[in-house]
């Protein structure tokens, strides 16, 4: 039986230990190392979870360690890139935390250098793994809403003054590439072009209304186009108390469904079948909330790590089969074009096209 697939954790912040906790949750899987600038807070990382494995100081030293087979860069969004470009030139595979990257072009860039090293690339995107959304995928792929006709997500989050003035990046055009768009809410907007399908119009408004200090968004609403005919709304804020769970709703002409962060709360489609009725059943909220899949409208921290599992099972599973992730570079990067093309709407006044 060949050894698990070892992996270097790249940086040490709370998203880090979400990681760490997957991995450990993996039979075919395990943490190989950990890479922190400074070599106290890698040791101190290691120390709390109880982790056996080496500190690095940088991905250079990490990626010529024997065991190492992958990288995890979780460090902050707009230094992507420059780690997942290391591990793709060393031959290693790469799992990049959202966002991919904070432009279209700094997305490609790792795309391009992952297909010429042949080596496995996934954007972590964990909302497409949780159960009421792969039932809400399974339905529009099995033509249950008839023609697609509008499609409708809302991160309504709250985070303080203070989860911006930590940590010295959030908020930061820089290394956090936006705010509620790109930061919170982009698990929505993924989750809406992977229903709906591919956008070619975009017109939309950001604003800082409840915050100081920053430098991105913390309210933002958009509406789309998309290439089917469909149209869609988004709406983003880090800007409401004290927040509310996040929702996704597809609307067609023969059915509609919502979703309640991992709840079915409306499952409406005519006629309605017995595997409709099992679906609220096992699904919705007559099935009970699974805590480890929800949370986080006004506590980062309040959100569990099953998604992740699910989506690194799937990665291992990728790399032993030789298989394309579910959530490869590219759909990683659909996300980041369509909230990038919000901000220029929001900059210019115009309807941008894709």
């Amino acid at each position: 039986m060949s050894a698990p697939i070892g992996f270097a954790v790249v940086g040490c912040g709370m998203i880090a230990r979400f990681h760490v906790a997957a991995l450990a949750e993996i039979p075919d899987a395990r943490v190989a190392g950990v890479v922190s600038r400074k070599a106290d807070t890698g040791t101190q990382f290691v120390a709390e979870l109880e982790l056996d494995c080496p500190v690095f100081t940088t991905v250079e030293e990490a990626v010529r360690a024997p065991g190492v087979d992958a990288v995890i860069v979780t460090t902050p969004s707009g230094v992507h890139k420059e780690s997942a470009l290391i591990a793709a030139a060393a031959g290693k595979h790469v799992v990049v935390e959202k966002p991919l990257e904070i432009t279209g072009e700094r997305c490609q860039d790792i795309v391009d250098a992952c297909d010429r090293a042949g080596v496995k690339l996934c954007t972590i995107f964990p909302s497409r793994f949780g159960d009421a959304n792969l039932a809400l995928k399974a339905a529009i792929t099995a033509g249950k809403f008839g023609r697609l006709t509008l499609g409708e997500t809302s991160c309504k989050w709250w985070r303080s003054q203070a989860y911006y003035d930590e940590g010295g990046w959030k908020g930061t055009q820089t290394l956090d590439g936006g705010g509620a768009l790109m930061n919170q809410a982009i698990h929505n907007v993924d989750l809406l072009l992977w229903m709906m399908g591919d956008v070619t119009q975009v017109s939309g408004f950001t604003a800082t209304l409840a915050h100081e200090r920053i430098e991105v968004e913390d309210t933002a609403v958009a509406v789309l186009r998309f290439a089917s005919g469909a149209l869609g709304v988004i709406q983003a804020t880090t800007s409401i108390h004290p927040g509310y769970p996040k929702r996704i709703a597809i609307h067609g002409n023969a059915g509609s469904a919502e979703i309640e962060q991992d709840d079915v709360v409306r499952w409406d489609f005519t006629p309605e079948t017995d595997e409709d009725l099992e679906t609220k059943k096992q699904i919705g909220r007559a099935g009970g909330v699974n805590p480890r899949l929800s949370g986080g409208a006004a506590d980062p921290k309040a959100i569990g790590h099953e998604g992740h599992r699910r989506q690194l099972a799937d990665f291992v599973h990728a790399i032993r089969t030789n298989t394309t992730p579910r959530v490869d570079g590219r759909e990683g990067r659909k996300a980041v074009d369509v909230i990038r093309a919000i901000y220029e709407s929001n900059a210019t006044g115009r309807v941008v096209a894709l």
